[in-house]
Formats: structure tokens, C-alpha cells, sequence
């Protein structure tokens, strides 16, 4: 059962990557990639685990694509403010938690990571554009990558292969799946 459970997460996976990848070319995007690397990330078993690593890989870029934007403008590709951004984001992160009660389940380390991939992303790879257009280009990317794993997540749901009997048996909880927090925190 193992086997066709991952047998099945992985055609459901590569629909996603390739489905991403071919809407952001068709769009002209010019790092069309980033959306499959984004449905790799966040095709999970479940829409709810898919959902919740959306939210944290979402704002992350959002907050480390905004960060890097700015502070390359002021300072260029430099290591220094590269280093002050990625410490910035920790501390935006942290900061903005404490706002709302529900906010620390988001802006936690794998939020951080997903943040400093864009901010990353943004200050050192060399372009032509400016940083506040590559950072647009790689929210926009990221988000059509979430948006097609989603529907994939959607339209074609992982079966748990589980029947109601073994259910019982386990006492409702499926064995050998990982709760959506921990799927979140592994990434």
C-alpha cells in the first residue's frame, strides 16, 4: 500500500511541476521555473498541509522579496547588506508574530527560509531589471505555482488507501502519515 500511496503523491507531484512550469512559460515569465520549484515545495497529501505550506512559502517571499528589493536599491548587491537582510527578516518574522494570536503558527523558521530563498534571490542573482521588478516576477511565480498545486491537491486528492475497518482499528489516527505541522517543519 506504501508503495502506491507514493507511486501516487508522485504523479500527482509531477502533474503540478510541469503544469507550473507550462502556464509560466506560456505567461513569458522569465524564471518560469520557480513555479514548479514552488509545487514541488508545497504538493503535500492533504489540501490542509498543502495550504499551510503555501501561507508560510508565500508570505516568506513576499517579506524576503520586499526586503531584498530595498535594500538592494540602497546598496547594491553587496555580502554585508545581504547578511543585514536575512537578520532583518528573522527579526520582521518575530516581530510581526506578536501582532495577532494566530500569526506565530506562520511567521515561523520555515516562513524565515522560504523569506531569505527570496531575498537571496533577489540581491545576488545578476539582471538587468530592477530588484522591485524581479522581486514582482518572483512573488508572481511563486504564486502560480501554489495556485495550480492547489487545484492539482484539489481536483485530484491523495488516497489514503485506508478503509474504514483499519480506521477503527487504528483508532482513527493513519499510521506512518506525519501531522500538516510536521510535513510544514520539514521543509
Amino acid at each position: 500500500m506504501t508503495e502506491r500511496l507514493t507511486l501516487q503523491h508522485t504523479c500527482r507531484t509531477t502533474v503540478a511541476a510541469v503544469a507550473s512550469l507550462m502556464v509560466a512559460r506560456l505567461l513569458g515569465l522569465p524564471e518560469a521555473y520557480w513555479a514548479a520549484v514552488t509545487s514541488l515545495v508545497v504538493m503535500q497529501s492533504t489540501l490542509g498541509a498543502s495550504v499551510n505550506v503555501s501561507a508560510r512559502r508565500f508570505i516568506g517571499t513576499v517579506l524576503g522579496g520586499t526586503i531584498g528589493a530595498q535594500l538592494t536599491v540602497w546598496f547594491g548587491p553587496n555580502t554585508l547588506a545581504f547578511g543585514a537582510g536575512i537578520f532583518l527578516l528573522g527579526v520582521v518574522c518575530l516581530l510581526a508574530a506578536r501582532a495577532h494570536p494566530r500569526l506565530p503558527e506562520y511567521l515561523e523558521r520555515s516562513t524565515y527560509r522560504f523569506g531569505g530563498i527570496a531575498l537571496a534571490v533577489v540581491m545576488l542573482v545578476a539582471r538587468s531589471q530592477s530588484a522591485w521588478i524581479a522581486a514582482l516576477h518572483r512573488i508572481i511565480e511563486l504564486s502560480l505555482g501554489i495556485l495550480v498545486s492547489l487545484l492539482v491537491t484539489l481536483i485530484w486528492p491523495e488516497r489514503s488507501g485506508q478503509t474504514k475497518a483499519d480506521s477503527r482499528r487504528a483508532g482513527g489516527r493513519s499510521h506512518g502519515l506525519k501531522s500538516n505541522q510536521q510535513h510544514a517543519d520539514n521543509l
